[in-house]
């Protein structure tokens, strides 16, 4: 059995936990080496851990990295990200080899609106636009209407003429943001969240400002609505990453993923940012899904191109519609 068939065994098996890699191997060195050999480009959210963050070609939110996804020439995509991320990539650039360090890397708001369900809730609203969030898998963009990200999400909303109802999915919180931001009443919401956002401690948050009284709380609006009241910035995270170096103030208490605080850090060096306390002990501000790529996983599937993100034509081409239209409504607004 050829090495790749057992790097593909093993992968079906177990991930890549069985598969070792020579502790003494400069990941650095090689990854680079095989982005060059393979003419490949790595795509890292801003929740990736800092060494990916750190080698990666582009680095940005939902927005930034559909917009890479769709302009890159490089053969091959590296999505250090989760895997509705990576579907994203492979609907925009379907001839291109898009490829996930760990293929268990889900979503637990996208898991919370199942297709076959909302399929069915859709049903009962004939009329109603869909807008997604495009943390949504990708047989439901098959269902959408037109994509949004937290960067993009009010302009989205308010490119739809007023009296037209919408269904929004699948975030309640951003949902409600949006619902209040907009003043759109004739919007429905899917009761879907992100477990990380949610887990945000209102009573610790309180104390933290107390000890911290020139702090600024930041929020992204997955959040909670009690989170969000107490905010002095609301924004997605390329918003909160902008706000953090541009604002005056030298403390910033930051409510999201709290993989961002790196390149707020790179940004902002003389300034001080501290994760927002969850409302346990455990180290629940850090995305477990996004925190499954390492850099071991992401030399593997770089040497041997798998797992790769492979879907039905018609869910690329049905799919595709709902983020063009996102796309275009981003560039008008100047996103």
């Amino acid at each position: 059995m050829t090495e790749l068939a057992v790097a593909q065994k093993n992968l079906k098996k177990n991930g890549w936990l069985d598969l070792e890699v020579d502790p003494t191997l400069d990941l650095v060195k090689e990854i680079n080496k095989l982005k060059k050999e393979k003419n490949a480009i790595i795509l890292a959210h801003y929740y990736q851990e800092p060494d990916i963050q750190d080698i990666a070609d582009y680095i940005g939110d939902s927005l930034g990295l559909s917009q890479k996804a769709a302009s890159t020439k490089a053969d091959i995509i590296v999505f250090a990200g989760v895997h509705f991320m990576a579907e994203t990539a492979k609907i925009l650039s379907p001839q291109k080899k898009v490829l996930l360090p760990d293929f268990k890397a889900g979503c637990s708001l996208a898991d919370s609106c199942p297709p076959h369900l909302f399929r069915k809730f859709k049903e009962k609203y004939p009329d109603h636009v869909v807008v997604s969030y495009i943390n949504c898998t990708a047989e439901m963009k098959t269902l959408t209407d037109i994509c949004c990200t937290s960067t993009n999400a009010v302009h989205i909303i308010e490119s739809i003429p007023k009296d037209t109802p919408i269904i929004f999915t699948p975030d309640k919180n951003l949902g409600a943001y949006l619902q209040k931001k907009t003043g759109r009443e004739n919007m429905i919401i899917w009761q879907g969240a992100c477990m990380v956002h949610e887990i945000f401690s209102h009573e610790k948050i309180t104390k933290l400002m107390l000890r911290h009284p020139d702090a600024k709380l930041i929020a992204h609006p997955e959040c909670e609505a009690h989170i969000l009241e107490k905010a002095h910035y609301i924004g997605s995270t390329s918003g909160l990453l902008k706000f953090t170096k541009e604002d005056k103030a030298k403390e910033f208490i930051v409510a999201t993923e709290s993989g961002i605080i790196h390149q707020m850090m790179k940004k902002a060096p003389n300034k001080t940012f501290i994760p927002a306390p969850p409302n346990n002990t455990c180290a629940c501000n850090e995305c477990p899904h996004m925190r499954r790529n390492t850099m071991e996983k992401l030399y593997l599937c770089m040497k041997h191109e798998t797992p790769d993100i492979i879907m039905p034509d018609w869910i690329i081409k049905e799919g595709r519609a709902s983020i063009d239209r996102m796309l275009e409504i981003s560039k008008k607004a100047g996103l």
